[in-house]
Parts: structure tokens; sequence; C-alpha cells
């Protein structure tokens, strides 16, 4: 059952171009939060539309959201002061199976997909693991949070077009270290994730992705962010679930690319 909170702002940062770094108090979430989950936040006086936007970190009863801006609701919320309070709807979704992740999990992020792999490759840490990350984004403007990984693991930084880290994509540099993991887990535009999901195939490692899709409730009444799921068991055909509800995150080979 999600729960609705209302929560102070303590910190909103452009860490990116067009890109923030959103502080909030808010315990109660902060206490449910799991790794890949996320929030609906509400955007705008009087606007009944909330926006969701995935948990990048959890500190005590601060929790941390990244967002970039696209349209009027991210732009308010780009606005948003310390002392301002947000009406903010969660902990939402199914997150990653962290016992599923093996010694050497890798953790993969491609653009606005790179904030929830923070908080992901935090808790596999903190469970003993021996993470590392590979983050990609469109040029040296749009990096984030290299520091924040760079902390915590060993981190790969690549550029589409090479202005900064390594030239490529992240599939260039996960082709080469493969072998080195136990299991990949991954946020990010769906052809990266396709093409992720193809190496762990290749290379029989267990993948989990976290599929971004626009989203309408947030919570599986509505059929905005239904996405094409494998029949289990081997049976032929599709199925349809709620990116919302059923994922975020998949195993990878349940889904229909």
């Amino acid at each position: 059952m999600a729960t609705q909170e209302i929560c102070r702002v303590v910190s909103n940062t452009e860490v990116g171009t067009g890109l923030f770094a959103l502080t909030m108090e808010a315990p109660v979430l902060c206490a449910q939060a799991q790794p890949g989950q996320f929030v609906h936040i509400t955007c705008g006086e009087g606007n009944l539309l909330r926006r969701p936007i995935s948990i990048c970190d959890v500190q005590d009863d601060k929790m941390v959201v990244v967002f970039q801006v696209k349209g009027d609701g991210t732009a308010w919320l780009a606005k948003r002061r310390e002392g301002d309070t947000l009406d903010v709807l969660g902990t939402l979704g199914q997150g990653f199976q962290m016992e599923q992740l093996g010694a050497r999990p890798v953790f993969i992020g491609g653009g606005i997909g790179v904030p929830p792999m923070l908080m992901t490759l935090r808790a596999a840490k903190e469970n003993g693991a021996q993470p590392e990350a590979i983050l990609g984004f469109r040029s040296k403007n749009m990096v984030i949070l290299e520091d924040a990984f760079r902390a915590l693991a060993e981190t790969h930084i690549c550029t589409d077009d090479g202005s900064y880290g390594v030239p490529g994509f992240v599939t260039d540099i996960l082709k080469m270290h493969a072998h080195e993991f136990t299991s990949i887990c991954a946020c990010g535009p769906k052809p990266m994730l396709r093409a992720i999901a193809q190496i762990a195939e290749e290379q029989n490692i267990p993948c989990q992705v976290s599929m971004e899709e626009r989203m309408g409730c947030g919570i599986g009444a509505c059929l905005v962010c239904a996405c094409e799921l494998k029949l289990r068991d081997g049976e032929e055909g599709v199925r349809y679930g709620h990116v919302c509800k059923d994922g975020p995150v998949f195993d990878s080979k349940e889904v229909v690319w």
C-alpha cells in the first residue's frame, strides 16, 4: 500500500544541464524504500498530475531524487527551494532482487537511468558484494553523480560524443569485462537495455533491468505504462505487465524486446 507524505525540501541543486538533485525530508518513505523503487511527486499547486521519479539514494530520513526537466511539471519541481513542501506518494514498484546479485555485480546506468543505480550499488556493497559501475552519458555536461559512485566502487564513465571518459557506449565496456561479473543490474533507454540483455544472455549472466516508460497513475490502475512480457513456463505468446506495479525492474529474459 502506497504512503502519502508531505516532505520538506532540504536542497535542490542543478548537477548537469537541465538535471537537478533534490533532497527532501521523508522519514516514512525512507524507512520503506527499496533499491530500484520510485516515488510519485505532485508537481504544481492545484495540479493533480504526479511525476514518477526514481529514488537515487536514502540517508537516514533524507531521500534524494535526481530528475531531468522535460516539461511544465519538472520545470516547476526544479524551482523548489529549501523549506518548500512536496506531496509525495511512495514507495512504488518492484525493485531489484538483491539476493540474486552474487559477489561481483555490475550496475549500469544510461543518462537519467543512472540515479537509481546509486542506492542499489550502495545496498549491494553493504551486503558484502564487490560491485562496479558503468555509467553512460551523451556528453560531458550531462555527467552526474560520478563522485558518489567512485566513493563506493570502481566506476567506468563513457560518453556518446567522447567528450569525457571512454568514447562510446556502456555496452562497449560491458563486453570487455562481462566475464568478471556475477550479475547485471541496469536502467536506461530501452535500446541500451536491449543490448545489455543480449550480452547477458550470450554470457549466461543473470540480468535485471529497470524499464523506463511513461506513467499515468503510478499504481497500476491505468494502462499507460503497459509493456510486453513473455509468458511464463516457456509458453508461446505474450502477456502485458505494468511497469509501475509489476516493475519497473524485470528479469531481462522476461521482457519482449
